[in-house]
Protein backbone atom coordinates (compact mmCIF):
# COMPACT_ATOMS: atom_id res chain seq x y z
CA UNK A 1 0.00 0.00 0.00
CA UNK A 2 1.35 3.50 -0.44
CA UNK A 3 -0.05 6.82 1.82
CA UNK A 4 0.02 10.06 0.02
CA UNK A 5 -0.39 13.28 2.69
CA UNK A 6 -0.86 16.76 1.05
CA UNK A 7 -0.11 19.79 2.71
CA UNK A 8 1.07 23.50 1.97
CA UNK A 9 -2.64 24.61 0.82
CA UNK A 10 -4.05 28.00 1.96
CA UNK A 11 -4.87 31.27 0.71
CA UNK A 12 -3.41 33.63 -1.28
CA UNK A 13 -4.04 36.67 -3.63
CA UNK A 14 -3.70 36.19 -7.48
CA UNK A 15 -0.24 36.76 -8.69
CA UNK A 16 0.92 34.82 -5.19
CA UNK A 17 2.96 31.54 -4.79
CA UNK A 18 2.41 28.46 -3.11
CA UNK A 19 3.90 25.12 -2.47
CA UNK A 20 2.36 22.19 -1.88
CA UNK A 21 3.85 19.32 -0.25
CA UNK A 22 3.02 15.14 -0.73
CA UNK A 23 4.47 13.04 1.74
CA UNK A 24 4.73 9.74 0.16
CA UNK A 25 4.91 5.98 2.27
CA UNK A 26 4.84 2.74 2.12
CA UNK A 27 5.38 0.73 -1.13
CA UNK A 28 7.37 3.16 -3.54
CA UNK A 29 7.65 -0.23 -6.15
CA UNK A 30 4.36 0.06 -7.08
CA UNK A 31 4.54 3.09 -8.81
CA UNK A 32 6.73 4.66 -11.62
CA UNK A 33 5.18 8.31 -11.58
CA UNK A 34 3.52 10.86 -9.53
CA UNK A 35 1.25 13.79 -9.98
CA UNK A 36 -1.05 16.83 -8.69
CA UNK A 37 -4.31 17.03 -9.74
CA UNK A 38 -7.14 19.21 -8.62
CA UNK A 39 -10.69 19.93 -8.74
CA UNK A 40 -12.00 23.45 -9.91
CA UNK A 41 -15.56 24.53 -8.02
CA UNK A 42 -17.90 22.47 -10.08
CA UNK A 43 -15.44 20.92 -12.62
CA UNK A 44 -14.12 17.58 -12.97
CA UNK A 45 -10.97 16.52 -11.45
CA UNK A 46 -8.30 17.04 -13.73
CA UNK A 47 -4.30 16.48 -14.04
CA UNK A 48 -2.14 19.44 -13.12
CA UNK A 49 1.45 18.31 -13.57
CA UNK A 50 2.98 14.80 -13.81
CA UNK A 51 6.35 13.52 -12.80
CA UNK A 52 8.46 10.48 -13.02
CA UNK A 53 9.79 9.02 -9.74
CA UNK A 54 13.30 9.48 -11.31
CA UNK A 55 12.11 13.43 -11.62
CA UNK A 56 13.69 13.63 -14.97
CA UNK A 57 10.38 13.37 -17.01
CA UNK A 58 7.35 15.88 -16.33
CA UNK A 59 4.45 16.67 -17.85
CA UNK A 60 2.17 19.56 -17.39
CA UNK A 61 -1.49 21.24 -18.27
CA UNK A 62 -1.37 23.83 -20.72
CA UNK A 63 -3.10 25.86 -18.06
CA UNK A 64 0.06 25.53 -15.84
CA UNK A 65 2.56 25.87 -18.05
CA UNK A 66 5.78 28.46 -16.95
CA UNK A 67 3.38 28.76 -14.13
CA UNK A 68 3.95 25.33 -12.17
CA UNK A 69 7.04 23.18 -11.26
CA UNK A 70 6.74 19.43 -10.09
CA UNK A 71 9.98 18.63 -8.04
CA UNK A 72 10.74 15.63 -5.74
CA UNK A 73 13.16 14.59 -3.02
CA UNK A 74 13.60 11.33 -2.90
CA UNK A 75 15.71 11.08 0.03
CA UNK A 76 12.99 12.91 2.02
CA UNK A 77 10.88 11.09 -0.19
CA UNK A 78 8.34 14.33 -1.06
CA UNK A 79 6.91 15.44 -3.72
CA UNK A 80 6.05 19.35 -4.33
CA UNK A 81 3.99 21.47 -6.42
CA UNK A 82 5.44 25.13 -6.63
CA UNK A 83 2.67 27.12 -7.77
CA UNK A 84 3.65 30.91 -8.86
CA UNK A 85 1.82 33.99 -10.48
CA UNK A 86 -1.46 32.40 -9.06
CA UNK A 87 -4.68 33.21 -10.99
CA UNK A 88 -8.62 32.89 -9.27
CA UNK A 89 -9.07 29.89 -11.95
CA UNK A 90 -6.19 27.82 -9.76
CA UNK A 91 -8.52 27.71 -7.02
CA UNK A 92 -9.17 23.78 -6.36
CA UNK A 93 -8.81 21.67 -4.03
CA UNK A 94 -5.56 19.81 -5.20
CA UNK A 95 -4.57 16.26 -4.84
CA UNK A 96 -1.51 14.24 -4.68
CA UNK A 97 -1.69 10.74 -6.78
CA UNK A 98 0.56 7.57 -7.54
CA UNK A 99 0.10 5.32 -10.63
CA UNK A 100 2.11 3.37 -13.12
CA UNK A 101 1.94 5.04 -16.45
CA UNK A 102 4.04 7.44 -18.86
CA UNK A 103 4.07 11.44 -17.92
CA UNK A 104 1.17 12.05 -20.29
CA UNK A 105 -0.58 8.98 -19.25
CA UNK A 106 -0.80 10.01 -15.41
CA UNK A 107 -2.73 13.18 -16.31
CA UNK A 108 -5.83 10.84 -16.60
CA UNK A 109 -7.27 9.62 -13.78
CA UNK A 110 -7.95 6.39 -14.99
CA UNK A 111 -4.22 5.60 -14.60
CA UNK A 112 -4.10 6.75 -10.74
CA UNK A 113 -3.69 4.18 -8.20
CA UNK A 114 -3.04 6.29 -5.16
CA UNK A 115 -4.75 9.22 -3.77
CA UNK A 116 -4.03 11.44 -1.65
CA UNK A 117 -6.66 13.23 0.62
CA UNK A 118 -6.47 17.04 -0.86
CA UNK A 119 -5.73 20.26 0.50
CA UNK A 120 -7.57 23.55 -0.45
CA UNK A 121 -5.72 26.26 -2.37
CA UNK A 122 -8.30 29.62 -2.43
CA UNK A 123 -6.79 32.38 -4.94
CA UNK A 124 -8.52 35.60 -4.21
CA UNK A 125 -8.53 38.81 -7.25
Amino acid sequence: QVQLVESGGGSVQAGGSLMLSCSVSGNRYVFNSMAWFRRNPGKERGGVATSSTGGRATYYADSVKGRFTISRDNTKNTVYLQMNNLKPDDTAIYYCAAGWATVADMMLQENVRYWGQGTQVTVSS
